[in-house]
């Protein structure tokens, strides 16, 4: 049997391809971005920040939280979201690692 489409990655490949995936639509960077400029918890206030539906938005904050960029806690009939610090300072290191590795000296 062949391999599959993930084998023969490292555990650092599939998590960096997982956290790019998710940062691939601009309504997600959006949502990061607004989430990341609040003090606090954001319940319910995304969806005027955004040109989309609330069920849109939703898909997009599912995404986001599948990946754990993000994290939301269930307050009445809303939900509360917020970034994720552990997740995020990870991104942050493999991103960082990926443009590190390029050494501009050795393009053709």
């Amino acid at each position: 049997m062949g391999l599959t489409k993930t084998q023969g990655f490292t555990k650092n490949q599939l998590e960096l391809a997982a956290l790019t995936k998710a940062l691939a639509h601009p309504a997600r960077i959006a949502i990061l971005q607004f989430l990341a400029s609040q003090k606090s918890c954001i319940c319910g206030d995304i969806v005027n920040e955004l040109p989309l539906s609330q069920s849109t938005v939703s898909q997009h904050l599912r995404e986001l939280k599948s990946v754990g960029l993000i994290k939301g806690e269930v307050e009445g009939p809303s939900v509360c979201y917020c970034i994720d610090e552990s997740v995020w300072q990870r991104a942050k290191v493999l991103l960082a690692d990926l443009f590190r590795k390029y050494d501009p000296k050795n393009c053709c």
